[in-house]
């Protein structure tokens, strides 16, 4: 585990919020200069702390308005039953989270679909085609609520 401090977790609070701003708004939002700044994310990034920055985008806007949560269980359930599916699935466009998961079932799909009827055939044409899903649940989304910024432990 990587230790973190005040100064690393409010340049990550920033980051997490808009990744965009320059080098020299992170350093003012935060209270260090911009060399600091950039010393400390290059350092991040290095550490593996920082993996990627990302656009998020309104899937309204794009023509995914619908969107679910679709549990699926495999059988058998074996490795590489479990590395096939999770590959096949991760490449699909409608797959917009996957999770692999232990319990009553092997992974959560989040999906993100024009309307109800892509839904249907989401399901329906796609997963079930699949010889190793044994089932399938789904569960319709009626608001994704996003997360806040990750922040850092009590007593750090």
């Amino acid at each position: 585990m990587t230790e973190l401090d005040a100064t690393d977790w409010a340049l990550l609070r920033e980051l997490q919020n808009d990744a965009r701003r320059t080098n020299r708004e992170l350093a003012a939002r935060t209270g260090v200069s911009p060399s600091t700044s950039l010393e400390r994310v290059r350092a991040l990034r290095t550490r593996g702390v920082i993996s990627g920055y990302h656009a998020a985008l309104d899937l309204e806007a794009v023509g995914r308005s619908v969107q679910a949560l679709i549990a699926v269980r495999v059988r058998p359930p074996s490795r590489p039953v479990i590395e096939g599916f999770r590959e096949w699935a991760s490449r699909l466009p409608e797959v917009i989270g996957l999770f692999v998961t232990a319990g009553p079932h092997d992974f959560l799909l989040h999906v993100a679909v024009p309307d109800v009827g892509g839904l249907y055939a989401f399901v329906i044409d796609r997963l079930t085609e699949r010889r190793e899903v044994a089932d399938v649940q789904s569960t319709t989304v009626y608001e994704h609520v996003h997360p806040r910024p990750l922040a850092p432990p009590p007593g750090t």
